[in-house]
């Protein structure tokens, strides 16, 4: 029971964090591309890169945090399934391009930022 109010509660926050900085975003550079749903999951790749090394390979953290940051928190903060809807949403409007662009450049950055989270963990 204690490690499901450890994730409710993480997951909300993750939640919370999403919402703000896809919204700030979204008002920062427009609506006509999901540019907030690419940020919150290049950022929560780069975090879980650099943390989970950290956990996993420093071991510099209790189980307990790794449950929330990882799992809860950041499981919560990345947007995979607002990805996939927005672009289905692309492709059925007809913009075959954005939608391309969103795919392979959310891979990219995304998995460039877990790669550089991962160094960073691994400079400390």
């Amino acid at each position: 029971m204690k490690k499901m109010i450890i994730l409710v509660i993480a997951g909300a926050l993750g939640t919370g964090a999403r919402y703000v900085l896809g919204g700030w975003v979204h008002n920062l550079l427009g609506s006509e591309f999901p540019f907030g749903t690419l940020i919150v999951n290049a950022l929560g790749c780069l975090s879980i890169g650099f943390l989970g090394t950290l956990i996993d390979e420093r071991l510099l953290f209790s189980p307990q945090v790794r449950l929330f940051l990882i799992i809860g928190f950041l499981g919560a903060f990345t947007t995979y399934s607002s990805f996939a809807y927005e672009t289905w949403m692309m492709t059925k409007d007809g913009e075959f391009v954005y939608a391309l662009v969103n795919i392979f450049g959310t891979l990219a950055v995304c998995f460039v930022g877990l790669f550089v989270g991962v160094l960073l963990a691994r400079l400390l």
